[in-house]
């Protein structure tokens, strides 16, 4: 029963964080603040009142639509009120159903990459706002001791990613004329190598372009649709904290 209510609160808590970072994705390329004014419907400028702001329920209270103008309200914000404590509950579960210093650790990284992965599939930009902070925060959390990655494999995660990142980019490039890779991308992986060391980050490389490849083939009909790259990484990231263990060791059971 305790454990119930826990993952309850953590439901909860996410969800409520989530209508949060619906603010931050729809207002940090707008370059407004994410704490004022009062959140207003985009079409008819109307305050949008508490009990039409609850997360999750009001949107299903609403049947996805402004109480007062009718506009439909895009179904993104449910989406990212639902993945939220959806993620933090895998978490939760990954690291043993405990508090901890990892599981914090590790919630700070994949929120922030939820608002990356939507700001950068709607805008195809990763603000340095969220970036540049974020291999901070990694190198920073790197040096408690409970974490589960010292400070060396932290920076040599970062490294490793923005190198990688850089080169491709500048191979790439060269080959097809035009910027390939953009700057954000080589900040955003150096980040998450920051926070899961040089096999987290390798494993995410590898695991984003396998998604980003299969995703451009189901889209080859598009051949003019630019595919921002931010949300194969940390989705590549998020598998490996959650099963890419596992992945590996059935993967190298093939062979060896």
């Amino acid at each position: 029963m305790d454990i119930i209510i826990i993952y309850l609160f953590i439901f909860i808590t996410g969800a409520a964080f989530g209508s949060f970072f619906n603010v931050c994705i729809w207002r940090i390329p707008l370059h407004q603040s994410i704490v004022s004014p009062r959140s207003k419907c985009p079409h008819c400028q109307q305050n949008i009142k508490p009990w039409h702001n609850i997360p999750i329920f009001s949107y299903i209270f609403l049947h996805g639509k402004c109480a007062y103008c009718g506009t439909k309200i895009k179904m993104n914000y449910l989406l990212v009120e639902l993945l939220t404590p959806i993620i933090w509950m895998l978490l939760f579960w990954r690291f043993h159903n405990r508090f901890s210093w990892i599981f914090a650790k590790y919630i700070i990284l994949y929120s922030v990459g939820l608002i990356i992965f939507f700001i950068d599939l709607y805008h195809k930009i990763i603000p340095d706002l969220l970036s540049l902070p974020l291999i901070i925060i990694g190198l920073g959390l790197s040096c408690i001791s409970q974490i589960d990655l010292p400070f060396l494999s932290a920076l040599a995660g970062a490294a490793t990613g923005f190198f990688f990142f850089y080169l491709l980019a500048l191979a790439v490039s060269h080959s097809l004329k035009r910027e390939a890779l953009g700057g954000g991308d080589i900040k955003f992986i150096a980040a998450i190598g920051a926070f899961i060391g040089i096999k987290g980050v390798l494993f995410t490389i590898f695991s984003s372009a396998a998604i980003a490849l299969t995703v451009v083939l189901i889209l080859k009909g598009e051949k003019s649709r630019e595919i921002p790259y931010g949300p194969f990484l940390i989705l590549g990231a998020f598998i490996h904290t959650i099963i890419g263990d596992w992945l590996l060791f059935i993967y190298f059971s093939l062979f060896f």
